[in-house]
């Protein structure tokens, strides 16, 4: 074999084991490319899914700051309301008809007298708690109690109702507290429907 012959035939040996090769590689970048296709196509697809979720938990808190932001608002227009509502009540008490004053002054007196020997503490403008009126209490309190309420020289600001007091214990029935008493509780329920909604 000549020369030529010898080198063509090494060519064709070392072109048909290139040939090979390249189909081999080319299998190989066609496998990687199916694999590297199906990962991009997962890693799209959890990447939406991931997008998804995240515009979701956006949403949600939102819609939650949104919903706490209204409650708010809600609470702070009940208080208002409130307000209104105290400040009328507080009010219509102290325009009560003198009739309906004492009558109301009596049931809350007899309700809270303890012993029968406290001293009733009224408001400096109140002119319809009077010694006659003590009187007529002492007489209603039945004998189970001492008969001896007395109207104190002492004067507070009250705006209306009494204090009773009997050594350092006083039990204060001014409309102020009566009224912030039950401003308390409707306050508790609002709380609660805040934070329950």
């Amino acid at each position: 074999m000549e020369a030529e012959q010898v080198i063509e035939k090494i060519l064709a040996n070392a072109k048909a084991e290139a040939d090979k090769i390249k189909s081999k590689a080319e299998k190989i970048q066609a496998q990687e490319q199916a694999k590297l296709k199906e990962e991009l196509t997962e890693y799209k697809k959890q990447s939406e899914i991931l997008a998804q979720k995240a515009a979701k938990d956006k949403y949600a808190h939102l819609l939650a700051a949104a919903r706490m932001d209204l409650a708010k608002k809600f609470l702070a227009e009940k208080r208002k309301i409130l307000d209104d509502l105290f400040n009328q009540a507080r009010q219509q008490l102290q325009n009560l008809p003198d009739g309906e004053y004492r009558s109301f002054m009596t049931k809350l007196m007899l309700d809270a007298v303890e012993t029968g020997d406290e001293e009733v503490i009224i408001d400096g403008g109140e002119k319809r708690i009077d010694h006659e009126f003590i009187k007529q209490i002492n007489r209603q309190l039945g004998p189970s109690y001492k008969h001896n309420l007395i109207l104190s020289k002492e004067k507070v600001n009250l705006g209306g109702g009494f204090i009773l007091k009997r050594g350092k214990i006083k039990n204060n029935l001014s409309f102020n507290v009566l009224l912030a008493r039950a401003r308390r509780e409707l306050e508790i329920v609002l709380a609660k429907e805040l934070f329950e909604n």
